[in-house]
């Protein structure tokens, strides 16, 4: 049937009522102006479920546009503090209104050509990336082999044990946690896992699974709007482009100032487990996950990520995996200038103290959840941990900023190498035997042992289909 004939097929069957009071409201028994007065409060000022951390996303966005290269208008900078000042005074209709304007001004935004941050090359598609790096031949991984499915099963454990840790204390400094807590070595908290960082990577091997390596951003973009309710920041506006039929790469780049934040950082583990000894392959299925909502340095550091996941199946010296990783960034883009001052910064300190203070010095100026200083954060863990996973546990939270998500993935590459010996028993939780999450579908929950097996046999499958033999 075309349109008009469905349209006038409910017109000519809809029979005349009369409605009650009640029944004549829009609301449906819902205040309809509070749901988006408090949507709308979200981006003037809320607080991190889990540490409490403050967090003012509109002033995130003018400060993520200028880390950018964009030079945000003086009307910009008046709107900002307008707004600000209309949050704290409960005025909803001017926040609506100074919303909308801020937002115009910050899709206007003129290109800052004093700003360093054009001196970098910048990438827009994986074949203009991987023209600039040389990747190792892959090396066969036996999916069938038993300390396989020890390495996936310790890889998901232990990404939900830093992500635990972290979700307490992120969005804080490390001289805060210090002073507050002490030294942080293990939980303060009872933990669980509920965490907004895992549902991307579940997306991932929704598509994965269907799809395997021929897997594209629209695939992964179709599984976030059927089984994510919403996100944040650049995750929130990307799945309401999608909504809206703006599909990658224009999903994370249309009126997005996040995209460069970690996003496409925190969630890429799964393309490097996907993907074990092949780095390349690991960077590709990144670098489609990471378009869905972001950008040139942010899609590189999911690749960083997912390439070194991808070595650890096949390297077990964890200073040989983060530097071979920093290798397969170009040279000429930003986030490489990032992660090898983040290199430079543990060869030449002391300890991982010293080489945090040079790193968040240097990038200060950036959001805590920025790509830039938690891309740092990996570094100097994985570092100073030298293999230690207790110790680089430590370390990632003592690190502060986005501790969840840098503890989430990289403590994932320790357990990789060792396998589940390197788990301190202690940390295991009971919790972690299921995950909970705030998917919609077969996502709300779902057993170790389901994901576990959902990922050994969408790999298998995956090799399957490319021609590979079933060993």
């Amino acid at each position: 049937m075309k349109a008009w004939e469905i349209a006038q097929d409910i017109f000519t069957k809809a029979r005349p009522v009369i409605c009650n009071e009640e029944e004549q409201t829009w609301t449906d028994n819902v205040d309809v102006s509070l749901f988006y007065d408090n949507n709308i409060s979200l981006d003037w000022g809320s607080n991190v479920p889990g540490s409490g951390a403050p967090e003012k996303i509109m002033v995130a966005a003018v400060q993520a546009l200028e880390n950018r290269g964009y030079q945000v208008s003086e009307e910009g900078y008046r709107l900002l503090h307008e707004g600000l000042q209309a949050h704290t005074e409960g005025d909803f209709v001017a926040l609506h209104q100074i919303s909308a304007l801020l937002r115009r001004e910050l899709a206007l935004a003129k290109k800052d050509e004093d700003s360093p941050y054009w001196s970098y090359t910048c990438y827009d598609s994986f074949e203009q990336y991987e023209k600039k790096v040389t990747f190792p031949e892959p090396v066969k991984v036996d999916p069938d082999a038993p300390f396989f499915r020890e390495q996936i099963h310790g890889a998901w454990l232990s990404q939900l044990i830093g992500g635990a840790m972290g979700t307490m204390v992120e969005g804080y400094t490390s001289r805060n946690l210090r002073e507050v807590f002490g030294d942080v070595t293990g939980y303060l908290r009872e933990p669980n896992t509920y965490n907004d960082d895992i549902t991307f990577e579940l997306a991932f091997l929704d598509a994965f699974s269907r799809k395997g390596y021929d897997i594209t951003s629209e695939d992964i973009a179709l599984s976030w709007v059927g089984y994510i309710p919403c996100g944040w920041s650049a995750e929130e506006l990307a799945i309401r482009n999608i909504k809206n039929g703006i599909f990658p790469p224009e999903s994370g780049t249309y009126r997005n100032p996040f995209n460069e934040w970690i996003g496409a950082q925190m969630r890429s583990g799964i393309c490097g487990m996907s993907a074990p000894g092949d780095p390349k392959r690991a960077a590709r299925l990144a670098w489609s996950d990471g378009e869905v909502s972001h950008a040139n340095n942010g899609i590189l550091g999911g690749v960083f990520n997912a390439v070194m996941t991808s070595l650890a199946f096949v390297d077990g010296d964890i200073r040989s995996v983060i530097k071979r990783a920093i290798s397969m960034i170009p040279a000429d883009s930003e986030y490489y200038s990032v992660v090898s001052f983040a290199w430079q910064s543990c060869e030449n300190s002391s300890g991982w103290q010293e080489a945090l203070s040079l790193c968040m010095e240097k990038y200060r100026t950036y959001n805590w959840i920025h790509a830039y200083p938690n891309a740092c954060c990996e570094v100097i863990a994985l570092y100073f941990g030298a293999g230690d996973f207790r110790e680089t546990l430590h370390i990632v939270t003592m690190c502060g900023v986005d501790v969840d998500c840098n503890a989430g993935m990289v403590m994932p590459i320790l357990a990789i190498q060792k396998g589940m010996c390197i788990i301190p028993k202690d940390l295991i939780h009971p919790a972690f035997s299921e995950i909970i999450s705030y998917m919609r579908g077969r996502f709300r929950k779902i057993t170790m042992e389901d994901l576990v097996n959902d990922t050994l046999n969408s790999i298998k499958k995956a090799n399957i289909k490319q021609g590979g033999t079933k060993k």
